[in-house]
């Protein structure tokens, strides 16, 4: 079983940012990925951020030069930092492994970028 808790959504204004949180609890030792993913209405779940246990990351395009992804291994949390947030990146945020582990989402965490 694994367990994943998103923290950290808000309301900003464009060009604002949000720091977001992931706990994740259970199996996890068997996870050599974590990323961030969202989900706009009525898109598709996208990953935008990926980081390896060994501290390597990428990032989806729309994303690059602005969100940092970031884990503490010691605590099982994953962080993303967003800076200049756009309307566009208004979405729920989740965490999970990369490849997913289905059935395993968490409850999300709510970002709306607006003025």
């Amino acid at each position: 079983q694994v367990q994943f808790v998103e923290s950290g959504g808000g309301l900003v204004q464009p060009g604002g940012s949000l720091r977001l949180s992931c706990a994740a609890s259970g199996r996890i030792f068997s996870i050599s990925a974590m990323g961030w993913y969202r989900e706009a209405p009525g898109k598709q779940r996208e990953l935008v951020a990926r980081i390896f246990r060994g501290g390597s990351t990428n990032y989806a395009d729309s994303v690059k030069g602005r969100f940092t992804i970031s884990r503490d291994n010691a605590k099982n949390t994953v962080y993303l930092q967003m800076n200049n947030l756009q309307p566009e990146d208004t979405a729920v945020y989740y965490c999970n492994g990369v490849p997913a582990l289905g059935g395993y989402w968490g409850q999300g965490t709510q970002v709306t970028v607006s003025s």
